[in-house]
């Protein structure tokens, strides 16, 4: 009695874990796996990775359906002789009848197939991040008018634009590997367009990009001289467009056809000017959001009053957060890389400044581009003007408050930048 009781609750449990799979299973693959033959083409399953598109998918989809069908018909076609015997017309007639069936399976499967790859193709669709192909390049930096080509200052301003791309190009090649070169609008989210004069500028904070804005916007006729706007208009008025805004088509056009210019600086000075902005001045944002949670995590015995505002933050403290891999908060495009911000290995940047040299580099590239004669580059300091910029020399006494560790991970963290850029090694004790 024991025994029957165990083998029928055996069968019980075999039924209602048969159910379940049955209902587990998606019903359009279960017809799939019953039907013999079938090849899956596993590379549905793959979202672009070699950016194949949908059409070229069809039309092998379709060349594939064509041969099959191509095959059936020769088959039919072939007609007995009146010379062979009655027994093989026969089996040419069982033959045929297979070869109907066989056909009439075959349009089953490519009906099935097509159903399958266009579910697959709807899915990847939806989560596959939209793609734009890398710019070409048609247009390269504009070349010296014949009247300036005599002129040894632009010729001498030429030839060093020259060597800071090969430079750049060189590095990219040997460090970076961009096999598929593809841009997608996260990485041209930090480039203003100005469709005027055919302007994209990579935004690099603390590298005059609040000059070069105002720049644009006269350029564009939206102020007639950079002194009149004032800087909250620069970066909270939107009156510039990003290149993100555009659709594809627009960005691939603005990408292939205008002047692309970003300008950069020395790493730790930039590094430097940024927490001086941010941190040693009041500040409604940097220090609530970041200040705050950079005194919780790295000072001891903080005080009630810091922990609150979030005001005080040490040069020191704030080198503890940048080098935390598990920062209490993320970065800041005010000291992050150049190299994500702006993404020189896959945009071809035709003009590359540094704001060491900016006042000859910024009036160089408006002569290249034809902007107007009275318009140059602005000297003045908008934000803390009577406080002085920061230079090499401020940029070594905050440094020298770190340890030889931290200089030298420091300098590992902008490594990229130091590299591409070919920035000197601000310590003679790094390597």
């Amino acid at each position: 009695m024991r025994l029957t009781c165990m083998f029928s609750f055996i069968l019980l449990f075999g039924a209602v874990g048969l159910v379940v799979f049955i209902h587990l299973q998606d019903p359009e693959e279960i017809v799939h796996q019953q039907t013999p033959g079938i090849k899956y083409n596993m590379g549905f399953q793959q979202p672009k990775k070699d950016c194949v598109s949908s059409n070229n998918q069809d039309r092998r989809l379709r060349k594939n359906t064509a041969d099959g069908a191509a095959t059936v018909k020769q088959s039919d076609s072939l007609e007995p002789s009146e010379s062979v015997p009655t027994k093989l017309q026969s089996t040419d007639r069982r033959q045929s009848s297979v070869m109907f069936a066989m056909k009439d399976q075959q349009k089953g499967e490519e009906i099935n197939s097509i159903k399958l790859y266009k579910r697959r193709r709807r899915f990847i669709i939806k989560k596959s991040p939209i793609l734009i192909s890398m710019n070409s390049s048609i247009l390269n930096l504009p070349t010296l008018k014949y009247e300036d080509r005599n002129n040894s200052k632009w010729k001498s301003l030429y030839q060093i634009q020259g060597e800071r791309k090969r430079i750049m190009r060189e590095t990219c090649s040997k460090y970076k590997s961009n096999s598929r070169r593809i841009i997608t609008p996260y990485h041209v989210s930090r480039i203003f367009v100005e469709d005027k004069y055919r302007v994209l500028y990579c935004e690099v904070p603390k590298a005059g990009c609040s000059n070069w804005k105002r720049v644009l916007m006269v350029l564009n006729g939206l102020a007639s001289s950079t002194k009149d706007i004032q800087h909250n208009t620069v970066h909270y008025g939107n009156y510039l467009k990003r290149l993100d805004g555009f659709d594809h088509q627009g960005i691939y056009h603005r990408l292939n056809t205008y002047t692309k210019m970003l300008f950069i600086r020395e790493p730790f000075e930039k590094l430097v000017s940024a927490f001086r902005d941010k941190f040693e001045h009041p500040n409604n944002y940097y220090h609530p959001v970041f200040g705050k949670a950079i005194i919780s995590r790295y000072r001891v015995n903080a005080t009630k009053e810091a922990l609150r505002t979030g005001s005080g933050v040490k040069f020191k403290e704030f080198i503890q957060y940048l080098l935390d891999v598990h920062r209490p908060v993320g970065m800041d495009i005010h000291w992050d890389h150049v190299n994500r911000l702006c993404s020189p290995c896959l945009i071809d940047y035709d003009f590359v400044g540094k704001f060491e040299s900016m006042e000859e580099d910024a009036n160089f590239f408006l002569h290249l581009i034809g902007a107007p004669q009275n318009l140059t580059f602005p000297k003045f300091k908008d934000r803390h003007s009577n406080e002085e910029r920061t230079t090499t020399k401020i940029t070594q006494q905050y440094f020298a408050q770190l340890s030889p560790s931290q200089r030298q991970q420091s300098y590992d963290f902008y490594y990229m930048d130091y590299l591409m850029f070919n920035y000197s090694k601000p310590f003679e004790d790094l390597y």
